[in-house]
């Protein structure tokens, strides 16, 4: 386990989920199970997908993030709705992360990180996903085809049972941009990752008016939390402030760690278009 602060300064977009605990146990992640045996095609297809009305995000978005801990700015994140594609017959929207630690820092701790998923229009689910990891000497990369019509995910050679609708790290984020949160309210979400399945509950806390080098914003305040051991337990709280608004961008993260809190604060923004149905 690579477990240096500057990493986790790294770690906190839906980047911060890239470099997840290795220590998840596969009991702790019943909804998935360890190997498919049978051939995919021998499943039963469904083409009966959910609809999801999504006035949050579309293309042309970028959200630009600069990374840090306390008075240290160590590097910048973006997230952006680059483009939609033909995908299974289905329009997806190609969606991409990158994390950079500054020059500075690349000195003692380079950071190039970058993620790719493509996410249904309609039902906001995956259908593709891939992280590369280029952090020091570190470096992975990983791919994922969603199968949504049979509930399988293919990574590293094998085929995954999953449960419907099953996100990754990046498009779950996205999705829950589309949901009307109301404080007290828990969102639950079915993750994959590497070769695990795991729910992970987003709880909504309250709002607070946050004020950001992008600008003052209200805010709604949100916890993910796992339901079981994992990511979280060993990185300490994580809280993530989204507008109070339809977009619900994300406009603050922040962790606290043991060295104290670690942060990626929203310091520029460009709003996409919707689709048109």
């Amino acid at each position: 386990m690579r477990k240096t602060y500057l990493i986790i300064l790294f770690v906190l977009l839906p980047v911060f989920l890239f470099a997840q605990d290795d220590d998840l146990q596969i009991e702790d992640t019943l909804l998935c199970s360890d190997t498919l045996m049978v051939p995919a095609d021998g499943l039963e297809s469904n083409d009966d997908f959910r609809f999801i009305i999504n006035d949050a995000f579309g293309v042309g978005e970028k959200l630009t993030f600069t990374i840090g801990w306390k008075m240290i700015k160590a590097g910048e994140a973006t997230m952006e709705v680059a483009e939609i594609l033909d995908h299974e017959d289905r329009p997806v929207y190609k969606v991409r992360t990158i994390a950079k630690s500054f020059p500075f820092f690349d000195n003692f701790f380079k950071v190039r990180d970058t993620a790719e998923a493509w996410i249904d229009v309609e039902g906001l689910f995956t259908w593709y996903f891939r992280k590369k990891l280029n952090e020091g000497s570190y470096e992975n990369e990983q791919v994922q085809v969603y199968d949504q019509r049979r509930n399988i995910v293919r990574a590293q050679d094998t085929a995954f049972v999953v449960p419907e609708y099953v996100q990754d790290v990046l498009s779950a984020l996205y999705y829950v941009r589309t949901i009307d949160l109301e404080v007290g309210d828990t969102v639950t979400i079915y993750n994959f990752e590497k070769d695990k399945c795991y729910p992970l509950d987003v709880i909504v806390h309250g709002k607070e008016i946050i004020e950001v080098p992008a600008g003052k914003f209200k805010c709604i305040k949100v916890e993910p939390l796992l339901q079981s051991a994992g990511i979280f337990k060993h990185e300490g709280t994580l809280s993530v402030w989204l507008t109070d608004d339809r977009l619900k961008m994300p406009v603050l993260m922040r962790s606290k760690v043991v060295v104290g809190s670690i942060y990626a604060e929203l310091t520029d923004y460009r709003i996409g278009e919707l689709y048109e149905w």
